[in-house]
């Protein structure tokens, strides 16, 4: 997601805006975080992802 996709994404530019911050290797690990949070909280509501 950080590397080869190339579109613009929100949780990406988030991902960026941190790495300018720190290093890459927390970026992964914050984004990753960030995203089973997300997941965690479709599978609690019943929700199904809708691209946007």
């Amino acid at each position: 997601m950080l590397t080869r996709y190339k579109g613009a994404l929100k949780l990406k530019d988030w991902a960026l805006a941190i790495a300018q911050r720190s290093n890459m290797r927390k970026v992964r690990i914050a984004l990753a975080r960030r995203l089973a949070v997300i997941m965690h909280a479709m599978l609690n509501t019943d929700t199904d992802f809708h691209a946007a």
